[in-house]
């Protein structure tokens, strides 16, 4: 798709992404957010629009889905932040030290793993997405991801143990 064909198709429907991720979203700054990285997402792919029959429809699609994910993601945010503040306000402060320096060794040792693992470990157990979810994101089969988050799950508890007992 060229540039004038993208100014032509997408961005006269702007107002109606925009409407339809405030609706979702129910927030202007986050609705705003939401269609200019849907925009910058289908500018990205313009060279694969054309093979839609109806690129409006398209868009609207990627627009809904992309505003459900953030909530989605908001949601297991605001549940987890929750719990980490209920633990808090009973633990002493011991409890809450070593809890922050356990979740600082972990973030440490995550970022050791492979890229792919690291991916799919932090999909998988901090935003809570299903196997196949994070199979059809990275392009990998469902088998591939279980095995790599298996191994992923081995490491970080193998070097959680010599960082602790080290």
């Amino acid at each position: 798709m060229s540039q004038e064909r993208y100014k032509a198709e997408i961005l006269p429907i702007r107002d109606k992404l925009f409407h339809i991720a405030h609706k979702i979203l129910q927030g202007d700054e986050d609705a705003e957010d939401a269609v200019q990285e849907v925009l910058l997402k289908l500018w990205h792919t313009r060279d694969s629009l054309g093979t839609y029959d109806n690129v409006a429809a398209f868009a609207t699609t990627v627009t809904k889905n992309h505003c459900l994910d953030k909530l989605k993601l908001k949601k297991r945010t605001e549940s987890l932040d929750d719990i980490h503040h209920q633990r808090e306000s009973g633990d002493n402060p011991y409890l809450q030290l070593e809890r922050i320096n356990t979740e600082e060794i972990l973030k440490k040792i995550i970022e050791l793993l492979p890229p792919l693992q690291q991916t799919i470990i932090r999909m998988k157990d901090v935003e809570e997405y299903e196997v196949e979810e994070i199979a059809e994101i990275t392009g990998t089969k469902p088998d591939a991801i279980r095995v790599n988050l298996s191994r992923a799950r081995k490491k970080v508890r193998e070097e959680y143990i010599k960082w602790t007992r080290g």
